[in-house]
């Protein structure tokens, strides 16, 4: 049933409080109609038996004590089709791409389900993204959550449009493959929170360019959009996500860009409503919050499909210690960290490998998932790399000639693992084969007795041999 009331005592920032006779519900979609004519629509934040505080989604410019307010008595729901595949939508869920108003087999509460943890399917099932610093050194698998560490002017974007073009859940049997050609049973979900207008340009010339955009559901909330909009905007995405994965059986790659974004809105609803700040000024519950977002991926037992997420965020300060990387690392399962040194050298996509991580990586790879020997792969070039690192560290010290032979192949190691494995440009599409292979040719400029870490079944079938010069007789 809706009530309509004309007590609102107060305006701050994103929010309206208004007084009620009678409690109202959590989450609510509430409508302000404006003195002029034009209507609102907000959400309960909080609610008493005596008053109400609204987040408005439009901003609340031009509404005053005037206006009323109309409880609708329902959440915020997100109409959901298989038809949204191809679409573009506003950060509020509505249409922005000029095609017709979406036509909903359902609609459900954007705040989702949380899923039984007995029934879920521990994740184990590789993705390819087509990038080798993840998929040969921090494997995505199916159901994972894998933010990406980036900063300030770093190329992330560029990494989030080369993952949403290019991943694909491989099919272990070739019919099945032959017959899924296209990829139809994987999806990209890509929700942007608080991106300039040039960069949606952007994102959007190449979903089209591509032809991305036809196994995609783009939400765009930009950055002259109301922030409060942003707190909405991953949970309509992540809805989509599960109805495609659990409903139609889609494989669903979730990327989200920026979360900072989202924290930030956080931190001005908390400040209009006066709470008590945590670290920095970010409310005490956001990691309620962003575990309540992040824990919505994973597999269901007995279900086709799976929901993976790929969270982006931008370090403040390149701040790894900062309460948004910090809290995000606590929940998910590893992160891709892009490094300011390697983008300055002009290597593509800057991931730094040391400090990445994917939880899951050992239960992805290897026997029946991989190749069977990409898991030792993987252990010595990371070996290797970091060797290479700590001498380059020592060559500022005591210089390039005072180290042994044994120390300069470690060195340049180090430096064609940056500028070959790790750079391949935003544009290139690397199978797991081709990762792997680029991998041996590396390890093998090591003498074989230094692969510690791989097996010898592999050394011998896949290590590069050096060819011996050939003799060229001269000629009488």
């Amino acid at each position: 049933m809706q009530k309509e009331y004309q007590t609102i005592t107060e305006i701050s920032g994103p929010l309206v409080f208004a007084e009620v006779d009678e409690p109202v519900g959590y989450d609510e979609i509430v409508e302000i109609e404006t003195p002029d004519g034009s209507t609102r629509r907000g959400q309960v934040l909080e609610s008493t038996s005596d008053f109400v505080a609204i987040q408005v989604f439009e901003g609340t410019e031009g509404i005053d004590r005037n206006s009323s307010v109309r409880f609708l008595g329902e959440t915020l729901q997100m109409k959901l089709t298989e038809d949204l595949l191809g679409r573009v939508l506003s950060g509020s869920g509505e249409p922005i791409d000029g095609g017709p108003e979406i036509e909903p087999d359902e609609e459900r509460p954007i705040v989702g389900e949380a899923i039984n943890p007995y029934s879920r399917e521990y994740p184990e099932e590789f993705i390819q993204t087509g990038v080798s610093a993840i998929d040969g050194m921090n494997t995505l698998v199916r159901g994972q959550k894998l933010p990406i560490f980036s900063g300030s002017g770093l190329p992330h974007s560029d990494l989030a449009l080369q993952i949403a073009r290019q991943a694909t859940v491989p099919e272990e049997d070739e019919a099945a493959e032959a017959d899924d050609e296209e990829g139809s049973e994987f999806a990209v979900i890509f929700g942007a929170m608080g991106i300039t207008q040039e960069e949606a340009n952007e994102f959007m010339e190449d979903f089209e360019r591509t032809g991305a955009l036809e196994r995609s559901v783009v939400f765009m909330n930009l950055a002259d959009d109301p922030a409060v909009e942003r707190t909405v905007t991953p949970r309509l995405a992540l809805t989509t996500a599960e109805y495609l994965a659990f409903d139609k059986g889609y494989h669903v790659l979730v990327i989200l860009t920026d979360m900072t974004n989202y924290c930030e809105a956080l931190r001005e609803i908390g400040a209009a409503r006066e709470e008590v700040p945590g670290r920095r000024g970010y409310p005490g519950y956001m990691y309620t919050d962003l575990a309540q977002l992040y824990e919505r991926a994973g597999r269901i037992e007995g279900q086709e499909g799976s929901v993976t997420q790929i969270p982006i965020l931008t370090m403040p300060g390149d701040d790894d210690t900062h309460p948004i990387p910090d809290l995000t690392g606590y929940i998910t399962e590893g992160q891709i960290m892009m490094d300011r040194d390697l983008n300055s050298q002009g290597v593509e996509p800057p991931v730094y490998v040391l400090p990445s991580l994917s939880r899951l990586m050992d239960d992805g790879i290897g026997e029946g998932l991989t190749r069977e020997d990409h898991e030792d792969v993987a252990n010595q070039m990371y070996a290797a790399y970091a060797e290479g690192e700590d001498l380059r560290d020592l060559v500022n010290i005591v210089g390039r000639e005072a180290l042994s032979e044994r120390d300069n192949l470690y060195l340049d190691f180090a430096d064609r693992f940056e500028t070959e494995f790790v750079q391949q440009g935003f544009k290139t599409n690397r199978s797991l084969e081709e990762t792997l292979d680029l991998g041996w040719d590396l390890l093998s400029t090591l003498p074989k007795q230094e692969l510690n870490r791989v097996d010898e079944e592999f050394i011998e079938t896949y290590y590069v041999e050096d060819e011996p010069a050939e003799t060229v007789e001269a000629e009488e």
